[in-house]
């Protein structure tokens, strides 16, 4: 149920034909610059997908006084086809948003008035704990990939633990990294957030992935066989519960990054796998407002 108040301000009266309120929810998809062309019947076959559509009257057509006036309203969240209200995210390829617009009609003298917010959906939280599933891993020259001149590269180990692959959104990400052994002197030490989108249809799917966030968890040239702790908080709106639909999937990786003054070594664990946390409360946002 989203609830909230209609505020319209104004010096003078208003005469008008009707307030209403619209409710939409959209899923828009498309394709990376590198994948136009490969994938053509992509674009004829999948359009922006409407989860959620609908549209109620909150003032008769009538007279309002001056000053301000507010309409509480209450509005049943409700999908469209039964098809499932998928978590506010804002990506690059998948885009998922709901809007709320208010709509005043007066008389074809005077225009008509609109306004638009965003309104945030949280998907539903899961049942029951999550299970933590620990993993370790190792930065070694021959871990790297894409590397062409493997030998010439200083010798290093870096081992590294993440608590769990199996993430709660509203909990930070931790774990621990130790550089054992480097030749070469430590930078910085980084860890990098990757969204991980899939679009495509029945031809074909394009994966793409793009960065969200990258922080500095250390600087300089650490000491050796010093634990360095690893905490990244998973930025609202930009990540989302793993999903996975039949013409996209939104995912997140985690890469974390050792840097010597003339290359970086990083490698790429295990997929996260986020949702949200059923035994955390989730605290409950403020109602929209909607100006005139």
């Amino acid at each position: 149920m989203l609830s909230g108040l209609v505020v319209i301000s104004s010096k003078d009266s208003v005469q008008h034909q009707g307030v209403s309120l619209t409710m939409e929810g959209t899923v828009n998809l498309q394709l990376s610059a590198k994948s136009v062309g490969v994938f053509e019947a992509f674009y004829n076959s999948v359009k922006p997908i409407q989860i959620l559509s609908s549209t109620i009257d909150v003032l008769k057509p009538g007279k309002l006084p001056s000053g301000k006036t507010e309409i509480p309203f209450e509005f049943p969240l409700h999908a469209k086809g039964g098809r499932v209200l998928y978590e506010t995210y804002h990506g690059m390829f998948v885009n998922i948003q709901y809007t709320l617009r208010c709509d005043m009609r007066r008389s074809l003298l005077a225009k008509d008035l609109s306004k638009t917010c965003e309104f945030i959906v949280h998907s539903a939280p899961q049942k029951g704990k999550l299970t933590p599933s620990p993993v370790d891993f190792t930065i070694t020259p021959e871990t790297l990939q894409n590397v062409k001149e493997r030998a010439s590269l200083p010798k290093f180990f870096i081992r590294g633990h993440l608590n769990s692959t199996n993430c709660a959104i509203t909990q930070p990400l931790t774990g621990e990294l130790v550089v054992e052994h480097s030749e070469a002197a430590v930078q910085s030490v980084e860890l990098q957030l990757v969204r991980v989108e899939t679009c495509g249809c029945a031809e074909g799917y394009a994966r793409d992935a793009t960065e969200i966030q990258n922080i500095q968890i250390a600087d300089g040239d650490i000491c050796r066989g010093l634990s360095v702790p690893l905490h990244m908080v998973f930025p609202r709106l930009f990540t989302c519960p793993t999903l996975e639909t039949t013409n996209f999937k939104v995912g997140e990786d985690l890469v974390p990054w050792v840097v010597p003054p003339t290359f970086k070594a990083g490698l790429l664990p295990p997929p996260l796998n986020t949702s949200r946390n059923s035994l955390e409360d989730t605290p409950r946002g403020m109602s929209p407002r909607v100006q005139i």
